[in-house]
C-alpha cells in the first residue's frame, strides 16, 4: 500500500495524518518530539469568529479538531448571538493538558499510522519526485508523498527582549535545515511573526471586581448534537475579563526601544487582526484601553492565560507591565511572553490541491503556507493529507469551492494572491457567508466528503438524514409565514429548529446566490476584460471593488471573481459591461 508522509504533528499535521488514512493508504508521521504532539501552544481555544466555521467543516469532512476540542472544553460560548445565524460562531476553551494527551493518543493507537521521532533537514527528490525525507541524524524515512506542516518551527527564532533562541516554540528545536533545503529547491520563502503573552500563576490573580465571564450552559460543541461524545463533557470554569490602562501603555511606551519588533530586530511580519500589545498602544494611541481575557489553562493547573497582551517586551518590563492591569496587581508570571519568527512558503506555489507545483508529491499545509491559527492549520492539513493520499491511489483531488465553505476560500485566497501577512480567516472573506453557517456544514460538504472517502458510510446517512429532517420542518414552519418556532408548533429538538429557522430566513439570498452563480458560470467563461477599462465609471460597481479591480487589471472576468473582496455582485457588474462589449464589437 503507499505511505505519505506527513512533517509535523501538529494541528494540520495531526489532520494530514488521520485524512489520508481514512482514505486509504499507510501514513508516517515525522515530529521532533513525541510528547509535544498536538499542542495549543497559544491560546488554549479552538473556534471563534469564522475559526469556528472551519472546525465545523473540519468536522464536516470527517476530521479530528472538533472531536477533540468538545472532549476536553472546560469553557465554551457560541460568539455574535445577537446577529444573525450566519455570523454566529462556536468557541470552546480546551483543557491544554488533555487536548495534548487526547491527541497523542489518537495518533499514536490509530492502525495504519506510524510515528518516527526526529527533525526533518531535507526533502529526498528522485526524478522531480519527493519520495521521502533526511533526518538530523542521517536516517532517511521514506514514502510515495510528503506533506510539510512544520507551523512555526521553518526557520523560527523565539524573541524576548535583545534574547534570540532558535526553535518553533519554547523548548523545542528550529527547522534551520529543512528551511534551507526549500530555498534550495526554489521555494520562495518569507518572514512572518506571531506571538504569545505571559502565562501567570491563577493562585496570584485577583478576580474580585473584575467581570465574570461564565461558560454557556450546556456548552456548545463542533460535532452534530445528535452525535454521542462518548464520555462525559468537563466541568466548567469561568474566565475574566480585565482592561489595560493608561499606566499599562505609559510602561510600553516607556520601553518600546527594547521590544524586538522596534529595535530592527524581527524582520518578519506580525498579523495585522491579532497584534502585540505593543503594536495596538503604537497603532491604535487614542485607546485609552484594551481588554484582556483571563483564561485559565487547564483543571489541574495554576497557569492562566491573558489574551489580548502578546508580548516580546524583556520579561521584567512584562512583569511591570502587568502589575499595571486591574486584577493582576499581584500576578506571578510562570513564563514571559514572546515572539516567534519563521519562514513561510510562498502559496501561490501550491495548486488548489495544497500540491507543489514544481515538484510531485508534496504538498504544504498551514503555517507554512503563511496563515495563522490552530483553525485554518487544521483545515489545510485536511485537504493536503487527502489530496496526497488521493493523488497515490489515482482519484479524483479533493477541493473545496468558494461557495462550498470557508475552507474553499482559505485556501483560493493562499493558492491565488499568497500574503505577505499571517492570514487569519474572518467571515468578510467570505462572499457567500449567508449560505456557509456553522449549522449547515455537514449537509453542505457530505457529498465532497464521501466522494473522497473521508466520511464512514454511517456518518454520511447521519449527515443526510440531518438536511432531511431539516428541509421537513423548515416546509412546516414555511405554512406558518416565518421561521419563528413559536408560531410552528413543530415537536423537534432545539437545534433542529434553529437550523430550520436559519434555513426559512435567508432563502431568499440562498436563490439569489444561485442565481447569479448560475449566470456567472454559465456565460462568463473566460469572457475577456480590457486591460484599460475604467471600472471607476461603471455603474452599480462600489468604489472599493473599481480600486481592487484597477488595482489587478483582470484580463477575463473569471480572474476578475477571484480578487479578494470582490463580491458576487460586483462580478456581475462587471460580466455585464463584458457582455455590453462583446454585443457592440463588430461581428468579422
Amino acid at each position: 500500500m503507499p505511505t505519505v508522509l506527513i512533517i509535523g504533528a501538529g494541528h494540520a499535521g495531526l489532520e494530514a495524518a488521520f485524512a489520508a488514512r481514512r482514505v486509504g493508504v499507510d501514513v508516517r508521521v515525522v515530529t521532533g518530539r513525541v510528547d509535544t504532539i498536538g499542542q495549543t501552544p497559544c491560546n488554549p481555544s479552538v473556534g471563534g469568529v469564522a475559526k469556528g466555521h472551519l472546525v465545523k467543516e473540519i468536522d464536516a469532512l470527517g476530521g479530528f479538531m472538533g472531536r477533540a476540542a468538545d472532549a476536553v472544553a472546560i469553557h465554551g460560548r457560541v460568539l455574535n448571538r445577537s446577529k444573525g445565524p450566519a455570523v454566529r460562531a462556536t468557541r470552546l476553551q480546551v483543557d491544554k493538558q488533555r487536548y495534548g494527551d487526547y491527541a497523542r493518543t489518537a495518533l499514536t493507537t490509530a492502525s495504519g499510522i506510524e510515528v518516527v521521532e526526529g527533525l526533518a533537514v531535507g526533502l529526498c527528490i528522485e526524478d522531480g519526485r519527493c519520495v521521502g525525507v533526511t533526518l538530523a541524524d542521517g536516517a532517511r524515512v521514506t514514502a510515495d508523498a510528503v506533506v510539510v506542516t512544520t507551523g512555526t518551527f521553518l526557520g523560527g527564532i523565539l524573541h524576548t527582549g535583545s534574547t534570540r533562541t532558535p526553535g518553533g516554540r519554547a523548548g523545542e528545536a528550529a527547522a534551520t535545515g529543512l528551511a534551507q533545503h526549500l530555498a534550495a529547491l526554489g521555494f520562495s520563502l518569507k518572514r512572518l511573526k506571531t506571538g504569545t503573552p505571559p502565562r501567570l500563576d491563577g493562585r496570584t490573580v485577583n478576580p474580585v471586581g473584575l467581570e465574570v465571564q461564565p461558560s454557556e450552559e450546556p456548552i456548545p460543541r463542533f460535532t452534530p448534537s445528535d452525535e454521542d461524545l462518548g464520555a462525559p463533557r468537563l466541568q466548567h470554569v469561568d474566565c475574566w475579563l480585565t482592561w489595560t490602562n493608561e499606566r499599562t501603555h505609559d510602561v510600553i511606551r516607556k520601553h518600546l526601544h527594547l521590544s524586538p519588533m522596534y529595535s530592527g530586530q524581527i524582520e518578519g511580519r506580525g498579523p495585522r487582526y491579532c497584534p502585540a500589545v505593543e503594536d495596538k498602544i503604537v497603532r491604535f494611541g487614542d485607546r485609552p484601553r484594551h481588554q484582556v481575557f483571563l483564561e485559565p489553562e487547564g483543571l489541574d493547573t495554576d497557569s492562566v492565560y491573558p489574551n489580548g497582551i502578546s508580548t516580546a517586551l524583556p520579561a521584567d518590563v512584562q512583569a511591570e507591565m502587568v502589575a499595571t492591569i486591574p486584577g493582576l496587581e499581584d500576578a506571578k508570571m510562570l513564563r514571559p511572553g514572546y515572539a516567534v519568527e519563521y519562514d513561510a512558503v510562498d502559496a501561490r506555489a501550491l495548486t488548489h490541491s495544497l500540491a507543489s507545483k514544481d515538484h510531485e508529491g508534496l504538498f504544504f499545509a498551514g503555517q507554512v503556507n503563511g496563515t495563522s491559527g490552530y483553525e485554518e492549520a487544521g483545515v489545510q492539513g485536511l485537504v493536503a493529507g487527502a489530496n496526497a493520499a488521493l493523488w497515490l491511489l489515482e482519484r479524483e483531488p479533493l477541493e473545496v469551492s468558494r461557495e462550498q465553505g470557508y475552507t474553499g476560500v482559505l485556501i483560493d485566497d493562499l493558492v491565488t494572491q499568497g500574503c505577505d501577512e499571517p492570514y487569519r480567516m474572518f467571515t468578510s472573506r467570505a462572499e457567500y457567508r449567508i449560505v456557509l453557517r456553522e449549522d449547515n456544514a455537514d449537509v453542505r460538504l457530505v457529498e465532497t466528503a464521501s466522494a473522497a472517502g473521508l466520511l464512514s458510510p454511517a456518518r454520511r446517512d447521519a449527515a443526510l438524514a440531518r438536511g432531511e429532517q431539516t428541509e421537513r420542518i423548515a416546509v412546516e414552519m414555511r405554512k406558518h409565514k416565518g421561521p419563528d418556532e413559536t408560531r410552528a408548533p413543530i415537536d423537534a429538538p432545539q437545534w433542529l429548529l434553529d437550523r430550520a429557522g436559519a434555513q426559512v430566513l435567508y432563502e431568499g439570498y440562498a436563490r439569489r446566490i444561485a442565481r447569479d452563480l448560475s449566470r456567472i458560470r454559465g456565460e462568463t467563461g473566460d469572457m475577456p476584460l480590457p486591460t484599460d477599462l475604467k471600472y471607476e465609471g461603471l455603474p452599480g460597481l462600489s468604489h472599493e471593488a473599481a480600486q481592487r479591480l484597477a488595482a489587478v487589471r483582470p484580463v477575463s472576468v473569471a480572474q476578475a471573481a477571484r480578487i479578494r473582496g470582490i463580491t458576487p455582485a460586483a462580478v456581475l457588474c462587471v460580466w455585464a459591461h463584458a457582455r455590453n462589449l462583446r454585443a457592440r464589437r463588430p461581428s468579422s
